[in-house]
């Protein structure tokens, strides 16, 4: 049985060995929060047992644990200073087995690790066990569908470490705009510009695994609102968000479908 009450409660025990009026920090309380309700979301409209829809939440509670650690060390969520997915799954399933803190029985232990480790990969593949492969593709889709709300209510600064309007002036690098062409989420490595990392937020709807997932975003109208958070001094840019905006629709409209 998964008590997710007292998972909550050992949480926010966790939560006080960090500031929690770090902006980096409340970001991602608030996030955690937003990705538990996405989970259960999903998981209803695909009619999910009541046994998975609280698996669900539980790996959304945890899927980001790692990333406390991440802010205090390092005051950035770059992938390149930590994985903070490995280091999560490590505290949990490591030396510690602090998983047990949040979870009495092992049943599941091998499924939420992968989820969780596996839940920030550029890609998932399907090699898995088919109830892990469902957790992981969950997670990945809950994960993204609260920054959408992340991304159109958080402070530009913190995240993009500049305004809006210094955005809007820069180019989209090639190798970027490419993977936006080939409808494919973008890689880290492959951000140069700070615009090159608002055209991630909004290529990552080509990674969505659900149908019931891509029928949210459309409904919100995530896509055109994220786009036009930004006011575009830079006319070619403009025009790359425009088409962009275009592809990500018609994608997911196709996929809401299935």
């Amino acid at each position: 049985m998964i008590d997710l009450c007292a998972a909550r409660r050992e949480f926010d025990r966790y939560l006080d060995l960090f500031c929690r009026e770090d902006e980096k920090i409340k970001l991602k309380m608030i996030h955690t929060e937003g990705v538990i309700r996405c989970s259960r979301e999903i998981g209803e409209r695909m009619g999910l047992e009541s046994e998975d829809l609280e698996l669900a939440q539980l790996i959304a509670l945890l899927h980001d644990i790692g990333r406390f650690e991440q802010v205090r060390r390092f005051d950035s969520f770059e992938p390149g200073v930590m994985d903070h997915a490995a280091y999560g799954a490590e505290l949990l399933f490591g030396e510690q087995k602090m998983i047990r803190k949040f979870v009495k029985e092992d049943t599941w232990d091998e499924l939420i690790c992968q989820a969780i480790v596996r839940h920030s990969d550029y890609e998932l593949g399907d090699s898995m066990d088919p109830r892990a492969l469902l957790h992981a593709r969950l997670i990945r889709d809950a994960d993204k569908l609260d920054n959408c709300r992340v991304k159109l209510e958080d402070q530009m600064e913190v995240l993009l470490g500049c305004s809006k309007e210094e955005a809007g002036c820069q180019e989209i690098s090639p190798e970027t705009w490419r993977e936006c062409e080939n409808r494919k989420s973008i890689h880290s490595a492959n951000r140069r510009t700070r615009m090159d990392y608002w055209v991630s937020y909004v290529a990552y709807f080509f990674d969505i695994n659900f149908p019931a997932t891509c029928r949210i975003i459309l409904e919100k109208q995530y896509v055109e609102r994220i786009i036009r958070r930004i006011p575009y001094g830079n006319k070619e840019t403009e025009q790359k968000m425009k088409k962009l905006g275009e592809m990500v629709t018609e994608w997911l409209e196709e996929k809401a479908e299935g």
